[in-house]
């Protein structure tokens, strides 16, 4: 019965670190491009790659 009172304000403890953590996620614009980020990193090494080909020529 004691380890209640130490379990239920730390799990409410950690509830509002979790939403803090999503909320500010959020507002930081981290979920605003899942798909192209990963694209873009090879399609910048691409243009870089093409960059360099021709220079050589």
């Amino acid at each position: 019965m004691l380890s209640i009172y130490l379990l239920i304000p730390l799990s409410l403890m950690l509830f509002v670190v979790a939403i803090w953590a999503i909320w500010y996620a959020v507002k930081s614009n981290q979920f605003d491009d899942l798909d192209n980020a990963s694209e873009q990193i090879i399609l910048d090494d691409r243009q870089e790659r093409r960059k360099a080909l021709k220079q050589l020529k």
